[in-house]
């Protein structure tokens, strides 16, 4: 059973049954059902009980955007604890993936788990007035490709 609900998979011109939008979404049926009784709108009070594909999708797409937690300028959000977080001692490594952005990653000062954020260069400077941010340089690589070997015969 995958962990997110994927809002569009549902069909907005159609209509189900509790028992196809759990086969849909691959939840149980009484877990569709429960969202009837927290607020999902139904068709009708009638059996068999009809959800609008549009009114499920929205639902879907409201219970995704409670969870989200924005982060602030000085957080850093925690894996293990799913929220933005300060991250411990402020400090962060800023590893690079393109050329204009990268990764700050950090440590969580409750659990000792793993803190991500991506920012852009361009936000460095302002980061480096709330946080302690560090850029590890790389380490140079064991083979030089431009040199040759000492015991070659190419020419």
């Amino acid at each position: 059973m995958p962990k997110r609900l994927n809002p569009n998979l549902v069909k907005i011109h159609r209509n189900y049954t509790v028992e196809e939008a759990a086969v849909l979404l691959d939840r149980h049926k009484n877990t569709v059902r429960s969202w009837v009784k927290e607020g999902l709108p139904v068709c009708d009070e009638k059996r068999p009980t009809l959800i609008l594909g549009v009114e499920l999708r929205k639902y879907l797409q409201g219970k995704r955007t409670v969870n989200k937690k924005k982060c602030r300028s000085f957080e850093l959000y925690c894996m293990r604890c799913r929220e933005p977080k300060r991250p411990a001692g402020n400090m962060v490594d800023y590893c690079s993936e393109t050329g204009t952005s990268g990764r700050l990653i950090g440590l969580c000062p409750d659990c000792d788990g793993m803190m991500n954020r991506y920012a852009s260069v361009a936000s460095l400077d302002k980061l480096k007035q709330e946080l302690d941010v560090s850029i590890p340089k790389s380490q140079e690589h064991i083979n030089k490709w431009g040199e040759l070997p000492v015991n070659s015969d190419f020419k």
